[in-house]
């Protein structure tokens, strides 16, 4: 899928902690019809295998709707289930070595907190990077957080778009339109909800207004 940076208008990232025993690709099917303009499928502590299971079925919801599908940090099990990229993070693989495996094709997006490391993903051949934590994280509570501030800089260093992330809600995230990201991660925002559609809905309108 040809990656283009109006695709991290509203990104959607799964956690288990929220999606809990819902089934997740009606969640991620709700999540996109509300909004949502790209999803990462985040899984910790599972194997290859279930992650590769859970990423084909998240794929089929996905490119019905045209939307990309990122996996969280293990580009092996991207490239093997046909998913759109990966987002890896500072101490993960570094985004040359799989630029170099994977081709021009897979989308690849990076982690960074420091001007220094948006020019290295950039220099490497990363297609975006994720920046933040821009508020505290539910999901990550030791998140290093970076002000309004830093995430104009980092923004305007590097010509790759770059998306906000860390602890974004319904209730912050105006605060932070105007620093220069192309769009913003969450998390907690939209799969921690009840109604999943509602709240990608309510912050696509809140990003577009």
């Amino acid at each position: 899928m040809k990656f283009s940076k109006e695709q991290l208008a509203l990104y959607a990232i799964t956690d288990k902690k929220c999606t809990g025993s819902r089934d997740l690709s009606e969640l991620v099917e709700q999540a996109i019809l509300g909004g949502a303009t790209c999803i990462q499928l985040r899984e910790k502590n599972v194997s290859d295998d279930e992650l590769a299971e859970k990423a084909a079925s998240l794929l089929k919801v996905c490119h019905a709707h045209g939307v990309p599908l990122i996996i969280n940090d293990n580009y092996q099990v991207a490239l093997r289930c046909g998913a759109d990229g990966v987002h890896v993070g500072i101490e993960d693989a570094p985004v040359s070595e799989i630029r170099r495996i994977a081709g021009n094709d897979f989308i690849i997006g990076a982690t960074a907190k420091t001007v220094e490391q948006a020019k290295t993903a950039e220099a490497q051949g990363a297609d975006y990077i994720g920046v933040g934590a821009v508020f505290p994280s539910p999901t990550k509570t030791n998140a290093l957080r970076i002000t309004s501030e830093q995430l104009r800089e980092i923004c305007s260093s590097v010509s790759i778009p770059a998306v906000a992330i860390g602890g974004i809600s319904l209730e912050n995230a105006a605060e932070i339109k105007g620093c220069g990201q192309a769009g913003i991660a969450v998390v907690s925002a939209v799969f921690g909800k009840e109604d999943v559609r509602t709240a990608a809905a309510e912050l696509k309108a809140l990003m577009e207004s």
